[in-house]
Parts: C-alpha cells; sequence; structure tokens
C-alpha cells in the first residue's frame, strides 16, 4: 500500500497497531507518521520501529491519507476540532474508542467524510487482537480492505454493522477480563490443591490457549469439543456438571447483557 498513515496517539494499542503493521510490511515505517504529547514515548517509539514522529497533530492530518484516533474517547471532541480543517480531502479516519458513534464522529468533523469505527481489544498488544469494523458509505470496497488488512496485522478483524458495535463491546472488547477472572480461578484451585502458584497460571493459561485455538482451527461446535474431553463417568463431565449447577452459562450471559446494555448507555 503507497500511502501515509497517520496515528493521533502512540499508547500501548497504538503502538501495537504500528508494531503489527511495520511486522506485516503493510507501509514501510518512512510512511507511518505518529503525533503526541508524550515526547518521551514518541521517541520510544521512533527507536523501536523507526517512524516519523511529531507533537502537532496537525503535521499528521496535513499528510496522512489514512488517521486512526488512537486516543482516549474524552479526547476525541478536541482532537479533531484541531485536526477537522487541515485533512485532506480524501481521508479516511479510523476511530477505536467505546461508545463513538459513525455519526457523533461526522458532527465533530462537521461534515460527511470517510470514517471507519473499529472496536480493537487488548490481545492486540501480542498479535492476537479481535477488531470488529465498521465502515460508512464514502469509504470504498479497496479502502475497506486496506484498513481491514491493517487490523489483521495484529490480530483478527471482521465487518461488522454498526449496530452489532455494542455486542462487539461485550464478546470480545471487554472479553477479555473475563477470561482472566477465569485463569485466574483455574489457578487458585491448581494452588489450593498444592501446585506452585507461577506455575499453576502457565498451566490454566495454556489451557486457555489451547482450547481457543481448537475452536478456531477446528471449525468445530464448542460443545462438540467439550464432549470430546467429556469421558462416561470420568473427571471432566464431574467438573462440567459442577459448573452447571454453580451457574456458569448463566453468569456469563448476564455479565455479557451488562455490559452491552453499558456500551449502549455509553453511545448516548
Amino acid at each position: 500500500m503507497d500511502k501515509v498513515i497517520g496515528f493521533v496517539g502512540c499508547g500501548n494499542m497504538g503502538q501495537a497497531m504500528i508494531g503489527g503493521i511495520i511486522k506485516a510490511n503493510i507501509v514501510s515505517p518512512e510512511n507511518i507518521m505518529v503525533a503526541d504529547l508524550n515526547e518521551k514515548s514518541l521517541k520510544a517509539t521512533a527507536d523501536e520501529y523507526g517512524v516519523k514522529i511529531t507533537t502537532d497533530n496537525n503535521d499528521v492530518a496535513k499528510v496522512a491519507d489514512i488517521i486512526i484516533l488512537s486516543v482516549k474517547p474524552n479526547l476525541y471532541p478536541i482532537v479533531i476540532e484541531g485536526i477537522k480543517n487541515h485533512v485532506k480531502e480524501n481521508v479516511v479516519i479510523v476511530t477505536i474508542a467505546a461508545g463513538k458513534s459513525i455519526e457523533s464522529t461526522e458532527q465533530s468533523f462537521g461534515r460527511k467524510l470517510k470514517i471507519v469505527r473499529v472496536m480493537p481489544n487488548t490481545p492486540a498488544l501480542v498479535g492476537e487482537g479481535m477488531s470488529a469494523l465498521c465502515p460508512n458509505e464514502k469509504v470504498t470496497a479497496e479502502e475497506r480492505e486496506e484498513i481491514v488488512n491493517i487490523f489483521e496485522s495484529f490480530g483478527k478483524a471482521e465487518i461488522v454493522s454498526e449496530k452489532l458495535m455494542d455486542v462487539v463491546t461485550s464478546v470480545s472488547g471487554s472479553s477479555p477480563a473475563y477470561v482472566y477472572m477465569f485463569i485466574e480461578a483455574m489457578a487458585d484451585a491448581a494452588v489450593l490443591d498444592g501446585m506452585p502458584r507461577n506455575q499453576a497460571y502457565k498451566f490454566a493459561a495454556q489451557a486457555v490457549l489451547g482450547a481457543a485455538k481448537m475452536v478456531l482451527s477446528t471449525g468445530k461446535h464448542p460443545g462438540d469439543l467439550k464432549d470430546m474431553v467429556c469421558s462416561p463417568g470420568g473427571t471432566t463431565i464431574e467438573a462440567v456438571a459442577t459448573l452447571e449447577e454453580k451457574g456458569l452459562r448463566n453468569a456469563v450471559i448476564s455479565a455479557m447483557r451488562k455490559c452491552t446494555e453499558k456500551s449502549i448507555e455509553m453511545s448516548k
């Protein structure tokens, strides 16, 4: 891709994206410009990735064909107000902030322009992100493909309708926290039964990683994979029966519904 990608903000998510883009050779480091007020963070980003840096958001706005707004949601109005009169005519704006609808971004810019709303998640930091992308009607098919390729450089990405963005928040955006709690609980049980803490975390985390990969790699229904582990009268079905008795499914579903509701509330 022969385009300039600009980042406004270079926090953890921004750096994960920059690393993925360069590793996948989507563009060369010289075609990436990063703006941030934190000069220490900027220098570290430049030293690691060889990208261009600036403390002025408008330096990015004037040259970037794709601008990724990698700042906190509360900073969006301020950032957009500062760059809206300096962006290129056919720029693609990529937003990654929870609760920021395409319509609200258009209103902030004061006009219709090409926007892709994205919900990534923190496993992007280790190259295993899951991102949902929603482009508006002005984004071309070629541009959609370019943005998908960017987000697939550090995980997986899917195009979804904007009405599903609140569901995406609960199923992938926030869900790493639920999984960390599950891993922690598994490790606690192993420690209770005598396993050293560090070893318990490794066993539990690798089991979760392997199980997730089985779902993605085999294409089998998770229930079928569960049944493959549950021997008649065995240890696994004993544990599964207890999880059902304690309401694991209902707890997860209820938590995710609350998460979705909160996301809807934040979007208003």
